[in-house]
């Protein structure tokens, strides 16, 4: 997206501007709670001295309880800013609109379980209508966090391990927020985050430092922002961690030579929450002064929450610590924003009406295809309506954790329980309760005896997820798992319905469970969703995004790793037994794996051109791979084919697999199509140490099928 449109107009305002007012600019304050914070505001907004308002009240807004947007008090700040102010800048509000407003769709990990950029592009269309309907005209998402840590609590807002899933999805929530014209009134500025690295850090603590290699940086925590870059996003939000012992909020090679000279990035960066601030801690400065001259000639534009830069700013570039240039550079990449998103045409809320039934129905579609069927032994699912229920378990009745964290405006008392949409899809009659209803006390066995099968409700609260909210054991809690062989031992059949944020430890939990719908926090839709799959009304497609691990010990666990020198490639089953003497190594559920009702065939895997030489790649030659696929089973279904490659020799280890290609395909009973995939240029090369991306000639091993552990294979050669 081109942000350049209207330099003569940010030139001509800023030419206009006092130094305070610009650095007004940059100041992003939190929004008001009371007529105090009204009064306080309200002056400062009159001298100019506020760019953008925060409509939240914490740093970590998605667990602590917010506000609802008091719609008067900010169209009354608006409206001094637009009338009173001395340019008369209009304001940018900005909230955590992460996946959802009222209507709240599945968390960012379980979108990308759907692998349906479509979709995904479709849900956050509609949050943008929803979101800008109360004011909001800025949102800090897509969150692009690659992350390999599932004990990590932020992990539900990125998608998941693989560097091409997550630049699929940021592409889809930038396009869907913005729109096809960013200066429409339903159009809502996002925000790449968190730049760069945090993903990773260290044991899943959150906040704490990273060990990111150039080459690692390059191939794996950049694709997703390359993306976001490339779909025209316009804020990205720095990151808290810090890389090579540099914090990314004082790193100009991060935020200025990588992300705008290398990627090309046009917009505003803006801090997070009082990372400024946090740079004294972080022990690379010792003063608010120093610490406001290192983000800003870093590249950070705006600074959130901690006032820095409004209480520093001038002083520094009146001392010389600042040049006035640089600040000016600032200004006018938040003005080119403004401009662009159309603030200064319509600064006040989109009274669009909206048709919310509509977005509950998409949320509805969108949870259905985020869930994964892990487990379906004896295919016990789908149900018969006819049949006798014993549904028990914690989550039986339960409605906010179905929301997710970082649910701000979305209302959990609208939200429907399994309990409720079970009764909807076959009657009260047919579901026998606990008399405690939530199972974990002696109920369940003589529940149980009345039924047919029993659905356990099982899970994780929304409160051990989201920012500050990291785990060091990631599997269910010892009451649930009690629950679990109870219910086992009972004879019966188990099915396992499990709403959670993140992946979970599976060991000593699968083994008891015939089938596993894993639901996650999948929005206000997710109950209505489960029965739809429970009982057949729609076919599961979702394939995990990430992971999941036997044991939390075994973290990280990811599939595209480089090989071992000994032979203890434990992820794809090459003695497995080694890693660890007390337990297996390898994946309980890898990544992309997921089941369905019907069954798919894969036969006839074909590298059509098994040879071309770098030049010929590089004037944008490809390799076709074809492979035909047949829906073997009783059900209508689809099936994401996922392409793989393995880089057999090169000057540096590269991964035993890569996802590179992942089409979604619809087959009826009994049908076969043939899916055509290219190899290219994009696909073949890697980014080295120095950020530059190479081809290299060689063997590739070509893996085709519906996880990353196909043994489908065939080759093609680079001369």
């Amino acid at each position: 997206m081109e942000y350049l449109k209207f330099e003569e107009q940010v030139n001509a305002l800023l030419k206009k501007m006092s130094l305070r007012e610009k650095v007004g600019q940059l100041n992003q304050q939190v929004g008001p709670c009371n007529e105090e914070d009204m009064k306080r505001l309200k002056d400062a907004v009159r001298k100019g001295e506020i760019g953008s308002i925060i409509m939240a009240h914490s740093a970590t807004a998605g667990n602590d309880p917010q506000q609802s947007i008091n719609m008067k008090m900010y169209e009354e700040l608006q409206r001094v800013a637009v009338e009173e102010s001395p340019n008369r800048i209009p304001l940018i509000y900005g909230r955590d609109v992460i996946h959802g407003h009222h209507t709240v769709y599945p968390i960012p990990l379980a979108m990308s379980a759907s692998f349906d950029s479509g979709l995904i592009q479709q849900c956050y269309r509609c949050v943008a209508k929803e979101a800008t309907a109360d004011g909001i005209h800025w949102t800090f998402t897509p969150m692009l966090d690659l992350c390999r840590d599932p004990r990590w609590g932020r992990i539900i807002e990125g998608p998941g391990e693989d560097p091409l899933v997550g630049s699929k999805l940021s592409e889809a929530v930038v396009k869907g927020l913005q729109g096809e014209d960013i200066s429409k009134e339903d159009s809502l500025v996002a925000c790449a985050k968190h730049f760069i690295g945090y993903g990773a850090s260290e044991g899943g603590r959150d906040y704490h430092r990273t060990e990111i290699s150039d080459y690692s940086l390059y191939n794996y925590y950049l694709p997703a922002f390359r993306s976001a870059v490339n779909a025209g996003v316009a804020t990205v939000m720095s990151s808290f961690n810090d890389i090579n012992g540099q914090p990314v909020t004082s790193g100009y090679h991060y935020l200025t030579e990588i992300l705008r000279e290398q990627l090309g990035f046009q917009g505003f960066v803006i801090s997070d929450w009082d990372a400024v601030h946090q740079l004294i801690k972080q022990g690379v400065c010792e003063t608010e002064a120093e610490s406001v001259a290192l983000a800003i000639e870093a590249g950070v534009d705006m600074d959130m929450a901690d006032g820095h830069y409004i209480n520093h700013l001038e002083e520094s570039v009146h001392s010389g610590a600042v040049p006035m240039d640089v600040v000016d550079q600032a200004v006018k990449r938040v003005l080119r924003i403004k401009f662009t998103a159309g603030l200064f045409e319509h600064p006040y809320s989109n009274k669009e009406t909206l048709d919310k039934k509509e977005h509950l129905k998409i949320a509805r579609q969108m949870a259905v295809k985020s869930m994964v069927l892990l487990k379906n032994d004896n295919q016990i699912l789908p149900l018969k309506k006819s049949q006798k229920i014993a549904l028990v378990g914690p989550f039986v009745d339960e409605r906010r954790a179905l929301l997710g964290s970082w649910t701000l405006d979305g209302c959990a008392e609208e939200t429907p329980t399994l309990l409720e949409t079970m009764i909807d899809k076959i009657g009260k009659d047919r579901i026998f309760l606990n008399k405690d209803l939530n199972g974990l006390y002696d109920n369940t066995v003589e529940t149980a005896a009345q039924a047919d099968v029993i659905v356990l409700a099982l899970g994780e609260s929304e409160k051990v997820t989201g920012e500050a909210r990291s785990l060091s054991d990631i599997t269910l809690s010892k009451d649930q798992i009690e629950l679990i062989k109870t219910a086992k031992f009972t004879g019966k059949k188990v099915i396992g319905v499990m709403f959670c944020g993140r992946p979970i430890a599976m060991e000593g939990i699968a083994e008891y469970l015939d089938a596993i719908l894993y639901a996650w926090h999948s929005g206000s839709a997710t109950a209505n969703a489960v029965c739809d799959i429970l009982f057949g009304d729609a076919v599961p497609s979702a394939k995990t995004p990430i992971t999941f691990p036997r044991r939390t010990g075994h973290i990280p666990l990811y599939y595209n790793v480089t090989s071992s020198g000994h032979y203890v490639n434990g992820y794809y089953n090459e003695n497995p037994q080694y890693s660890y003497n007390d337990s297996l190594s390898s994946p309980y559920y890898p990544f992309g794996y997921g089941l369905s009702y019907t069954t798919f065939l894969y036969t006839d895997l074909q590298c059509k051109n098994k040879t071309l030489s770098i030049e010929e790649i590089k004037k944008g030659k490809k390799y076709t791979v074809a492979v035909t696929i047949r829906n073997t089973g009783d059900y209508d279904g689809e099936e994401i084919v996922q392409l793989y490659i393995h880089d057999k020799v090169a000057s540096v280890m590269r991964p035993l697999r890569e996802l590179k290609a992942y089409e979604k395909v619809f087959l009826a009973q009994n049908e076969e199509k043939q899916v055509v995939f290219e190899l290219g240029k994009d696909e073949l090369g890697f980014y080295n140490s120095q950020g530059e991306y190479i081809i290299e000639k060689g063997e590739f091993e070509i893996y085709v099928g519906s996880n990353c552990l196909t043994e489908n294979k065939c080759s093609i050669f680079i001369i």
